[in-house]
């Protein structure tokens, strides 16, 4: 039986305030539990039905408060509709600085606001195989309970870092490319792109602010055929971070 006052807890923890106060967020769902618990991240509290662990008792960590609970307690628990499996508090990791090279693709987004893009953006920098992902200080919180879901695990994976964006850009070297989506860009089909430097995308309706795209060093256009007026943010970065690395 799960108490009033640990209830009262993970709670909190869907508020902002509460998770930067307490260094701590949720982790929803049988998989990204088990990713929470396969990584490096730690874990400060398990709530888990009987069978979630008997399936995965090899990955239950020793010395970690852990609680059997009933479906219906871990649904009310946390902000899924229905969760049968488990929920993790796991510790906000520090953040690693994040410094982009001519050799290696650094993922930047401004002002994406929607934690379901959010997530999915972080898990294609996990596909990609990027070095991590820097969020303006306007972006959603990558710890949303609703942005970790969305990363499908990738969570556990990518170092994320938020900053000023603008200033963060203008302490790179001024060699180093800063490419951005924008609708007067070069057609990016045309274009023989290699991963390296920072592919900057804004948010969902108006793309980067002015400040942003006054700092980029190219700005790439996906071409269309259709009668859609615009591209999902996570579809659009997906299309361009396929073609920095379709030649390697």
């Amino acid at each position: 039986m799960i108490s009033k006052a640990v209830a009262k807890y993970v709670h909190s923890l869907q508020q902002k305030k509460y998770r930067l106060r307490n260094g701590t967020f949720l982790v929803e769902g049988g998989k990204n539990v088990c990713e929470l618990l396969s990584s490096g991240l730690l874990t400060e509290r398990l709530f888990i039905t009987a069978e979630f662990a008997d399936k995965n008792a090899h990955l239950l960590p020793k010395g970690v408060p852990t609680e059997l609970a009933t479906e219906d307690e871990l649904t009310k628990l946390g902000t899924l509709a229905t969760n049968n499996t488990a929920l993790a508090l796991a510790r906000i990791p520090e953040e690693t600085p994040l410094q982009p090279a001519s050799n290696q693709l650094l993922l930047a987004l401004d002002q994406v606001r929607d934690p379901g893009n959010l997530g999915t953006l972080i898990r294609l920098a996990d596909w990609y195989g990027l070095a991590g992902v820097v969020c303006s200080d306007t972006c959603t919180d990558a710890w949303s309970p609703k942005t970790v879901s969305a990363t499908m695990g990738s969570f556990s994976r990518v170092a994320i870092w938020q900053r000023n964006l603008p200033e963060w850009l203008d302490s790179l070297p001024a060699t180093l490319p800063r490419y951005g989506a924008h609708l007067e860009g070069d057609n990016v089909h045309r274009l023989s792109l290699t991963p390296g430097g920072v592919l900057i995308m804004g948010s969902e309706s108006h793309g980067p602010r002015p400040e942003v795209l006054d700092r980029l060093t190219q700005r790439l256009y996906i071409p269309g055929a259709g009668g859609a007026e615009s591209l999902n943010v996570a579809v659009s970065a997906a299309i361009l971070l396929d073609n920095f690395h379709r030649h390697l």
